[in-house]
């Protein structure tokens, strides 16, 4: 198996305990009646929401709050359950289950269509799917989905021959659940013992278990309450965790000797910033255990011995405010990433003995962005984005200036290093697709620069990438920065869309997430299909608040540039209109966690521009969760929305643009809301509030719907097939909402 964590995965995954997408609802990614086009001969109009099913209204209770000299009525504060995490008031529930009612119902006339989109879905899965094997040690390692199965089952065997092991069957782990999700998974370096952790209602709260590979059996040691991954260290006798508080934050790396009480568990380091996560992982070698902590903007690293982990640690250096690091050691070397001189990083090396005192191996580049980088025996990799597109660069230590890069074959792709978990490597393990171009798992030879297809995605229905077209097209925001968009559509989408009896421009999906630094890739999606086939347009919007474009792009769509954000998101759409692709009140928008805010920010801003709007697990009550030290989340926020507490120019800004707070009365298009009652990262109450100050104010009678998860979190429902079913759900509702369901 992969070694826990990679180091600038590391970095990453600190920045992550935000509200950004989990990693179930990123892979989601990659999967009305205002309909006046602009030639008549537009489908048949979407019921609108009158009649005999009313939607349920929440009532109005007082309740107010004032913050330098602002006051703030919230008349749906009591959404918010103070007992959260546990959600039991009774009036809460009965609401929630309204709202799910009057969802089902209103999707019940759907249902065919669902059932359809759900099948031709289906269908372009291979049910019988595996990864790549790929070797780390003396085993092979795998994973399989066995045909109609929901998860996934591990495997391995001996590189010298031998019987495969079954290592986890998540189905049987999942069995008698209604929510099941696989954390962390690490086998020991010895290869005996694997750790592993797992969610049941989507808390993303983990329980561990050790399983002794050679007996099949589970060891006594039981974890609970865990966030981040699980390090084998001091010989394989003992293990790194982090535990998550009561507030959901991770704040300490704690050591577990196997055999021994929980009680006696060991803290390796402390967090006193409430802002800050810690995370672990190991180095290249696997000789030094890394602790990692920080928050979105700041970094701080201490190394200790993985075969002494009790011993003290080395501080790499001191915390400084805006300055992001992350390190791995080669042969007793500190190698060090970090944007202390250049927005778009530098790589820099220093010796162990002053870890502090860092001498640049690359230089920071306005053109190219280092996002990370790899070491390995015999060679480094770095990754990056040159004019936004990946980039993976072969170096040599005794040369380091000198380049390899590796190519791929199309002008507008996704590709990265993928699974390679030792240290010689002869082989790289690439991934890579485009829009058109299915997921492709490629080994790349170092000695000779050959790339060697493993796999590519196979669509049992079939797929012909011949009848689509992809194109990479900028727009100009309304300041005058040009936007990337990237298109995918067929090629024969004006005969489709004269079949369907729309004439001119046809629909046009817009989708985007613009938070964190968090870029959408122009990937492969075959649920996308589904809409593509049917003469829809599919779009991505690089806007800024993703690294897209490099670190800057990141930094102008945060803070007092937020709302560059939804400008950026506002105008792509608007351009794509000019440009011929849609027209007026085709636009339909998709965007979930932050996305969702980015969905409540533009139909605050424009909603005429769009047919129907998705906001799956919205964070749209910006102002009143920053306001909220208390929450999980808020304290490490505050360097990527501002903290309105202490801040008074903070509060403005931020008031002036909380979808919740610019609800205001007049038209919105029709709408689709999702929730997770267990959801740490959107607060289940987020969106409910949201849809029940909609309800009141809204001047039209367009279809608003919400459905909450009752026993899931930020990613909604688990399992491939309960997945894709709430892909259908969201598709149909489009479809039917832009009168393109079947009569």
């Amino acid at each position: 198996m992969p070694r826990p964590i990679s180091q600038l995965a590391l970095a990453s995954a600190l920045a992550a305990t935000t509200f950004a997408p989990s990693a179930a609802l990123a892979a989601q990614v990659e999967d009305s009646t205002r309909v006046t086009k602009s030639s008549a001969a537009a489908p048949s109009p979407a019921p609108k929401s009158t009649g005999a099913i009313q939607p349920p209204v929440a009532p109005k209770r007082p309740h107010s709050y004032t913050h330098h000299g602002i006051t703030i009525e919230d008349p749906y504060d009591w959404l918010y359950d103070k007992s959260y995490p546990v959600v039991d008031d009774p009036n809460v529930l009965d609401h929630v289950k309204a709202e799910n009612a009057y969802f089902e119902a209103h999707m019940a006339a759907q249902a065919p269509l669902t059932e359809a989109l759900f099948t031709e879905m289906r269908a372009r899965i291979k049910e019988d799917d595996s990864t790549v094997p790929q070797k780390d040690g003396d085993y092979l390692y795998w994973s399989e989905f066995e045909e109609g199965a929901q998860y996934r089952k591990h495997y391995r065997k001996p590189v010298a021959g031998g019987e495969t092991q079954l290592l986890i069957d998540e189905n049987a782990l999942a069995e008698g659940q209604e929510y099941f999700s696989l954390g962390a998974a690490s086998v020991s370096q010895n290869g005996r013992y694997l750790a592993y952790s797992t969610d049941t209602n989507g808390s993303e709260r983990y329980t561990a278990r050790i399983k002794d590979l050679q007996t099949g059996e589970h060891l006594p040691d039981e974890l609970t309450n865990l966030r981040g991954g699980l390090v084998w260290v001091a010989n394989d006798t003992a293990l790194v965790y982090s535990p998550a508080t009561e507030e959901w934050r991770t704040l300490e790396a704690k050591l577990h000797v196997i055999g021994t009480p929980t009680s006696q568990d060991v803290t390796l380091y402390e967090e006193e910033d409430q802002s800050f996560s810690v995370g672990t992982g190991l180095s290249a070698q696997e000789d030094w255990l890394i602790i990692a902590t920080g928050d979105n903007e700041t970094s701080e690293v201490r190394l200790v011995p993985a075969a002494a982990p009790t011993a003290a640690p080395v501080l790499v250096k001191a915390r400084k405010k805006g300055v992001e690091y992350a390190v791995d050691v080669r042969d007793g070397e500190l190698w060090v990433w970090t944007n202390d001189d250049h927005i778009n990083f530098r790589l820099a090396k220093a010796s162990l003995e002053t870890p502090g005192d860092w001498q640049t191996v690359i230089a920071g580049s306005d053109d190219f962005y280092l996002t990370d980088f790899d070491l390995f025996k015999n060679f480094f990799v770095t990754e990056g984005r040159l004019n936004g597109l990946d980039q993976i660069q072969l170096r040599q230590y005794a040369d380091p200036a000198k380049v390899t890069p590796i190519a791929f074959p199309e002008a507008s792709y996704s590709a990265g290093l993928s699974n390679n978990p030792e240290y010689d490597m002869k082989k790289l393990r690439l991934s890579y697709q485009s829009m058109v171009t299915p997921g492709t798992v490629y080994d790349y030879d170092v000695a000779t620069g050959g790339l060697e297809t493993l796999k590519t995605q196979e669509i049992p229905s079939g797929y012909d990438a011949s009848l689509y077209t992809t194109e990479r097209l900028t727009v100009q925001a309304r300041d005058g920065t040009m936007v990337p968009v990237s298109v995918v559509m067929r090629k024969d989408r004006a005969e489709i869309l004269a079949k369907a009896g729309i004439e001119g421009p046809g629909p046009l999906h817009l989708y985007a997430y613009g938070a964190y630094g968090y870029a959408i890739p122009p990937g492969f999606s075959t649920s996308r299909l589904s809409l593509v086939d049917r003469g829809f347009a599919y779009a991505i919007a690089h806007i800024r608040g993703g690294d897209d474009l490099g670190r800057r792009w990141y930094l102008q769509g945060k803070l007092f540039e937020r709302t560059n954000t939804f400008n950026d998101f506002v105008d792509a759409g608007r351009g794509l209109i000019a440009q011929g692709y849609t027209a007026e009140g085709m636009v339909t928008a998709s965007g979930g966690s932050a996305g969702g805010e980015l969905m409540g920010a533009i139909i605050n801003q424009d909603p005429a521009q769009y047919g129907a709007i998705v906001a799956h697990v919205p964070f749209v009550d910006v102002l009143g969760t920053m306001l909220n030290e208390k929450l999980p989340l808020t304290p490490g926020e505050w360097q990527e929305w501002g903290n309105p507490i202490t801040d008074k120019a903070a509060f403005a800004y931020i008031l002036s643009y909380s979808p919740y707070d610019q609800v205001v009365a007049k038209d919105y298009p029709p709408m689709l809301v999702t929730a997770g009652l267990n959801d740490p990262r959107v607060t289940y109450w987020e969106p409910a509030k949201w849809v029940a100050r909609l309800r009141e104010v809204k001047t039209d009678d367009n279809l608003l719907l919400m459905k909450t998860n009752m026993g899931a979190g930020h990613g909604g429902q688990s399992g491939r097939w309960n997945s894709l079913k709430e892909t259908a759900e969201e598709y149909a509702f489009i479809l039917w909402q832009m009168g393109m369901a079947p009569k």
